[in-house]
């Protein structure tokens, strides 16, 4: 008896301390059951398909961390929209890239659906541009045309970082659509604002935009819209075809940084598309992981004394050929005045202006 004494006392004693222990563990951790929103960082080759993982949370419901995920694709009854079909839709581009993901052109969508689904969700959007020097010229055709075709109907909010607030122009916006100023410091060379877009872009995100929206765009300012960019092009990242490159260019001939010494390296035989780095967007925290890591190997290549041949264009390509993109634009949202509208693409929504380079850049477009 006093043998089985013992062993109970000794089981008791042991089931005490792991109690104790649990108590500690769990009064100084915080936990959830909810999936996680965000991507853990060693898995940036995951690619979470938003249309086939969601239904695993009611409507609005959100992460104990307060970070942003997607709800399910719910539509109102009532509707009414042509039938969709399995049998017909562009037979002359490709709407689907080779790791399955879509690749939007025009007529590969349903526009009131697509828009409808996503206002549901009610995300919040930001659009980060950059009117450094006499760029701020751009700011109101920009401004004023985002506002006829840019995500009407959402929350949108223009992060303007500008060496001069005082040019930053008094624009009409719709509901729910701000502009927020963020000063910025003067340039002398071009590549120097290019290079420090991603630096700012970094620090409002910290600051600002990650308590204030669930999608990010970086956009070039010298652009205006000419038709709708709806919710088709929100993703977790989404990147946009170049308009030089989409066609029938080998990837041996894409503009990629190839010097092996640069962190923006991708060797000869590699490569999906070329991406421009004008327009690109996502899910917030994808988008700072992505905008953060061009800013983070820009620094790395100034320490060995090397420039990427396209700035953070060229980190952006080395990216995604890496973690792959799961939405791809086609070039109909970002072309150029300077060139003719090729027959494929049926609508033009946003158009890069013709410029003199060497009267708006600093030094002298060199």
């Amino acid at each position: 008896m006093h043998k089985n004494m013992t062993r109970s006392t000794l089981i008791v004693a042991v089931l005490l301390i792991i109690l104790v222990m649990l108590y500690t563990y769990f009064r100084e951790t915080t936990f959830s059951f909810c999936k996680p929103c965000v991507l853990p960082e060693n898995n940036l080759n995951y690619l979470e398909m938003e249309k086939e993982q969601i239904g695993e949370k009611k409507q609005g419901e959100l992460c104990q961390n307060d970070t942003w995920n997607i709800g399910e694709m719910i539509i109102g009854s009532g509707l009414k929209y042509p039938q969709p079909s399995t049998q017909k839709g562009r037979t002359d581009v490709n709407p689907v890239t080779n790791w399955n993901v879509p690749l939007v052109w025009e007529g590969t969508f349903d526009p009131l659906v697509i828009d409808e689904i996503y206002k549901k969700m009610d995300p919040r959007v930001a659009v980060v541009v950059f009117a450094v020097g006499k760029y701020t010229r751009f700011l109101k055709a920009f401004i004023e045309t985002g506002e006829k075709f840019f995500l009407v109907g959402f929350k949108v909010t223009y992060y303007i970082h500008t060496d001069n607030g005082n040019e930053v122009p008094k624009v009409e916006l719709g509901n729910g659509r701000k502009i927020t100023v963020v000063p910025v410091p003067s340039a002398n060379r071009w590549q120097d604002v290019v290079l420090g877009r991603m630096k700012w872009a970094t620090s409002t995100i910290d600051k600002t935009i990650r308590k204030e929206a669930d999608y990010l765009f970086m956009m070039d300012i010298d652009s205006v819209f000419h038709n709708r960019f709806g919710a088709e092009c929100l993703s977790r990242l989404s990147a946009v075809l170049h308009r030089g490159y989409y066609k029938n260019t080998p990837r041996d001939s894409f503009p990629y940084e190839r010097r092996a010494n640069s962190k923006a390296y991708i060797p000869a035989g590699e490569g999906d598309y070329y991406y421009t780095a004008a327009v690109w967007g996502g899910y917030l925290e994808d988008m700072y992981k992505l905008v953060k890591y061009c800013y983070e190997m820009s620094l790395e290549d100034a320490k060995n004394n090397i420039e990427a041949v396209w700035q953070e264009e060229s980190h952006l390509n080395r990216y995604l050929l890496y973690n792959k993109p799961t939405k791809v634009l086609s070039p109909e949202y970002l072309w150029s005045d300077y060139d003719q509208v090729p027959s494929d693409i049926k609508v033009v929504r946003v158009s890069q202006l013709v410029k003199n380079y060497a009267e708006v850049r600093p030094n002298g477009g060199h």
